[in-house]
């Protein structure tokens, strides 16, 4: 009996394109590094951080590596009746609720960065009253973020940031309170960017080349007793 003629060759789909083609594929893309920041509006150091060094992820293209979450509650409490006080008074409870707001208005950190950085910049120069002037500045729209907030909607935004924040484990020891990839950075937050650049498993971008990143490695005291010593070593991230 004569063989069946085998299709043409051009009919066939090569296996080493395939996987090619899936391995170039999104889902098989580097994660994003998620970073939390849990802050309150009219703290000092918090708007410190996010004028002067946050912000710098979003020139140097370390932005595009990361997913930023900010959590505006901070040291903030609710009451067993649901009264949320806030630590700096009522202004930063206002402050707090217009920015849970707008990022929930605007969830992609591109967009309500720049609001968040313009209200802080106001703070740290005690002009925070002037907050609505962020609107303008940034190009966002006013009256939806101002509906959300007059509806009461923004409290029930910074109570769930509440919930988040309480949960923390370990507890949160101070703001801002910064966790890269789950690993909160405690008093070494400043370092947020080494730990991005440090996490993320796909190319960097040119802002993490030369960065160091300080881990603390607990070794035995040299006498070999029960105490210990921090010894410090860097990781140059290429």
């Amino acid at each position: 009996m004569a063989s069946q003629p085998q299709p043409p060759l051009r009919r066939r789909l090569p296996l080493v394109p395939l996987l090619v083609l899936l391995c170039l594929s999104p889902a098989f893309a580097a994660g994003r590094v998620p970073v939390s920041v849990y802050y309150e509006t009219l703290c000092p150091f918090c708007s410190a951080f996010v004028v002067n060094d946050l912000s710098r992820i979003f020139r140097t293209g370390i932005s595009s590596i990361s997913d930023l979450r900010l959590v505006p509650f901070g040291n903030g409490r609710v009451s067993a009746d649901g009264t949320i006080t806030c630590q700096h008074g009522e202004d930063e409870c206002q402050l707090n609720a217009v920015e849970a707001c707008v990022i929930r208005l605007w969830p992609d950190a591109e967009q309500h960065f720049p609001f968040i950085q313009c209200v802080e910049h106001l703070a740290l120069t005690r002009k925070w009253d002037a907050w609505q002037y962020c609107f303008q500045e940034t190009g966002l729209a006013y009256q939806p973020a101002i509906d959300c907030y007059n509806s009461g909607y923004g409290r029930q935004l910074v109570l769930q940031y509440a919930a988040a924040t309480n949960a923390l484990q370990p507890p949160h020891q101070f703001v801002p309170w910064v966790v890269v990839n789950g690993k909160p950075l405690g008093d070494d937050y400043m370092n947020f960017e080494a730990y991005i650049c440090s996490a993320y498993d796909g190319k960097l971008p040119e802002a993490c080349k030369g960065k160091h990143l300080a881990i603390a490695q607990e070794t035995k005291a040299s006498r070999g007793d029960k105490k210990h010593q921090m010894q410090m070593f860097h990781v140059d991230i290429y």
